[in-house]
């Protein structure tokens, strides 16, 4: 335990397993008292029973009324918010088999990934930063991803959900800085979580590793790291970011597998 989040309260929507619950975890062990919010109560209770202290809660971000109640719950309980993490996205297997390409798209998918991942946020947001103005400040982690930034084949409410956020994120840190409320954006590329490590076939594991300047892929925990960061005092200076933590992916051309793979056969690196 670092104890640089000693006295700081903070809240992980969709805690109930993979980045959130790994956020909530580094974030208890930084010293913070942690509220792990997930529409799954069942799972937000069970991450919760293995961080002490840590406090779960019943989260869905597509109802006006629960965003308010639990915001108000947890002000109510601790006095204060430092760190909101806004996590939660949907993107289960149901969700991902209809928001396909835009010809295809079923509107319901769009509809719902803008409800949870963009609206969710920006209610979330709206409750809690009033709170922290009032208590001197805090800081705000947004969950976006690499779809949000580049073009793929399918998920296309989804990446477009995400360029979103990056632009909420945006226009929260312009809004509140002055007033000592940072928001900053991770633009997430693929992480082994379970769910993922899992139901991923090897194959595309191996795709996606090399295109990944890593040597391996990411997981949770790397994640949470930044969170912690960017929830602390030591990252004061940055607010409005979009900070990539994929391993590198969109830091390099899309030719890149392509030709090291050429290199590896020629045995040299010249053309």
């Amino acid at each position: 335990m670092t104890g640089r989040l000693d006295g700081k309260v903070a809240l992980v929507t969709g805690a109930g397993g993979g980045i959130g619950a790994a956020s909530a975890r580094r974030l208890a062990a930084d010293g913070a008292r942690v509220v792990l919010a997930d529409i799954d109560a069942g799972a937000a209770e069970t991450a919760a029973s293995l961080i002490p202290g840590a406090l779960a809660m019943a989260l869905d971000l597509t109802d006006e009324n629960s965003v308010s109640a639990l915001a108000q719950a947890v002000v109510e309980r601790f006095g204060r918010v430092d760190i909101l993490h806004n996590n939660a996205a949907i993107q289960n297997d149901a969700q991902r088999q209809r928001d396909l390409d835009v010809v295809n798209l079923d509107v319901a998918a769009w509809d719902m990934a803008m409800a949870v991942n963009v609206r969710g946020a920006m209610l979330m947001s709206r409750e809690i930063i009033p709170h922290m103005i009032a208590q001197g400040g805090g800081s705000i982690i947004h969950s976006a991803s690499g779809f949000g930034v580049q073009g793929e084949s399918t998920l296309t409410a989804y990446g477009t959900s995400k360029a979103a956020l990056i632009q909420l994120n945006r226009m929260i840190a312009t809004q509140y800085g002055k007033q000592n409320v940072r928001s900053n954006c991770m633009v997430i590329g693929f992480v082994l979580t379970p769910l993922a490590a899992e139901s991923t076939p090897d194959m595309v594991k191996d795709i996606l590793l090399s295109h990944h300047l890593t040597p391996e892929l990411g997981q949770p925990e790397d994640i949470a790291n930044l969170v912690a960061f960017l929830a602390s005092d030591e990252s004061r200076f940055i607010t409005g970011a979009a900070i990539p933590i994929d391993g590198g992916v969109t830091a390099h051309q899309p030719s890149y597998a392509d030709f090291r793979k050429l290199f590896a056969e020629m045995g040299s690196g010249k053309l």
